[in-house]
């Protein structure tokens, strides 16, 4: 297995952040790579988030979703200390040992933020903002006037086929608005992946019907 993919295992970043429920928008954009016919059917799902406290959540939910869609998937900290600094032959060894074809690696890539300033409205009587019976300078209620951020986490994601050595099999920029949750956003985030490697024709196996 070539050293680029176990190196992203190896060289987490110390991102500090925090993902979003799952009511918080997803956007995901992949691209497949048309040379390779790859499918896959068991992953080990991976993260260089760099701090346990997120990766484990992550991790954990991301490979329930799977499992429940009846991709079997297995988090990478049941089977590798995070304390723990790996040779690239140890990682190869650990992975091939449970049987799985396939890595999905997640990359914390920053967060964006931005403020807006929302605007007071005013409701009041006759003449309404500009004074009459009840208006602005007559008693009228104001709302509104004060600022808001959105908070916008970016991740990327890399999918290989551990069998080969010729890179990524599929790759997808993630944004994340305005996070609160790791493990609600996870479950988001792998409802998106899923349903794109369905499109994209990357499972060995038929959906599991609900």
């Amino acid at each position: 297995m070539k050293k680029l993919l176990l190196n992203f295992c190896i060289l987490a970043g110390m991102a500090v952040f925090v993902l979003s429920s799952c009511q918080s928008p997803v956007t995901l954009t992949s691209w497949k790579n048309p040379n390779d016919n790859s499918q896959i059917s068991k992953v080990v799902i991976m993260t260089t988030f760099g701090k346990l406290e997120y990766s484990k959540p992550f991790e954990q939910s991301m490979a329930a979703y799977f499992n429940s869609q009846g991709l079997k998937a297995i988090e990478s900290i049941s089977f590798l200390n995070p304390t723990v600094k790996y040779a690239d032959a140890d990682i190869q060894r650990k992975i091939d040992s449970i049987g799985a074809d396939a890595v999905l690696i997640f990359n914390y890539k920053g967060t964006d933020k931005s403020a807006s300033y929302i605007p007071p409205t005013y409701y009041g009587g006759w003449g309404g903002f500009y004074g009459g019976f009840g208006g602005y300078y007559g008693g009228g209620v104001a709302t509104g006037g004060y600022w808001t951020t959105t908070s916008v986490v970016n991740l990327t994601a890399y999918l290989y086929n551990i069998k080969k050595s010729d890179g990524a099999i599929w790759t997808a920029d993630i944004s994340v608005t305005d996070p609160n949750y790791v493990d609600q956003s996870a479950n988001t985030i792998a409802q998106n992946i899923y349903a794109d490697w369905q499109k994209n024709n990357l499972l060995k196996f038929a959906a599991v019907t609900k």
